[in-house]
């Protein structure tokens, strides 16, 4: 069984960002420590050049990655997952968080860095690299947004919705477009209300849509985890570690990860948080198919 991990960054003081491919298969190599056999790398948004800088950094360690364990034998033993250790995840290809985002939603990305959705921008950006994007992140609601997810679906590429501030309809709309997931659902989003239930109430009364839940302490309320789960179809709901380089695999007291009082990303694996699942009470199978199944059906889903 393959454990996949569709959104992480990085971690230990490593994220996309490098210049080094080393430090790009040591990502990897520490995912894969932790039992995850597979990753897609989140690449943050920022100028043009610098996200084409990152792809490039990215497929040459994707051509590095020689001796990679893909199969996972994880187990159920006293109501935990064990997840044995690989030499390295296997890097599936790359996420592009933007920069086609609402700067209203940026969380902790650099909103100065977002870009309007044209075709112009998309294939300066992409050029040469289609071939190992899995994902692009969009705020639908922006101008030119729908015609923009048409194009990216076209091409074979995922579209998730999110750093967004999308009405009900604009979610409608981009999932009509193509759209095919939620970016960590509930972060960096308008809020839920009665009358205006936006992009958070679309992801949950939508039977198709996938969405991404960060399943730390610190992202959702418990509640709120519950009732996404309660809510969602079993073979809808991906969990992800929206790991960055302060998520540290050496220290067993998870602290929330925090810049100027604003969640700069996960502070757990998808292992670590699997078993905080099933220590809350969750069944293992379960909680296994939101990180297996669950993630490698989605990939496959254009």
């Amino acid at each position: 069984m393959k454990i996949i991990d569709v959104h992480t960054h990085g971690l230990n003081g490593l994220d996309s960002r490098s210049s080094d491919v080393r430090h790009i298969t040591t990502i990897a190599q520490l995912h894969g420590q932790q039992g995850v056999s597979e990753i897609i790398l989140s690449i943050y948004p920022a100028t043009i050049k610098i996200m084409r800088e990152n792809l490039s950094i990215i497929k040459k360690a994707m051509e590095a990655q020689v001796e990679v364990i893909n199969i996972s034998k994880s187990v159920v033993t006293n109501g935990q997952i064990e997840f044995p250790p690989f030499n390295h995840a296997l890097i599936r290809g790359a996420h592009l968080e933007g920069p086609f985002l609402n700067p209203e939603f940026c969380g902790a990305l650099n909103a100065a860095s977002f870009l309007k959705p044209t075709e112009q921008n998309l294939e300066s950006l992409i050029e040469g690299y289609s071939d190992i994007i899995k994902i692009i992140t969009v705020a639908p609601e922006l101008d030119g947004a729908v015609n923009l997810i048409k194009k990216i679906s076209h091409m074979g590429i995922i579209v998730n919705m999110g750093h967004s501030k999308a009405t009900y309809a604009e979610a409608e709309a981009g999932f009509k477009a193509g759209t095919k997931c939620i970016t960590h659902l509930f972060n960096a989003m308008s809020p839920f209300t009665h009358r205006q239930p936006g992009l958070a109430g679309f992801a949950l009364t939508n039977k198709d849509i996938y969405v991404e839940v960060i399943a730390d302490p610190f992202h959702l309320h418990q509640s709120t985890i519950d009732l996404i789960f309660g809510m969602k179809r079993s073979d809808r709901v991906i969990v992800i570690s929206d790991s960055v380089k302060e998520t540290i695999l050496s220290t067993n007291n998870k602290s929330p990860l925090q810049v100027s009082n604003k969640l700069v990303g996960g502070a757990m694996t998808i292992t670590e948080s699997a078993n905080r699942l099933v220590q809350i009470g969750y069944p293992p199978e379960t909680i296994l198919k939101y990180i297996s199944t669950n993630p490698s059906t989605f990939l496959k889903v254009n």
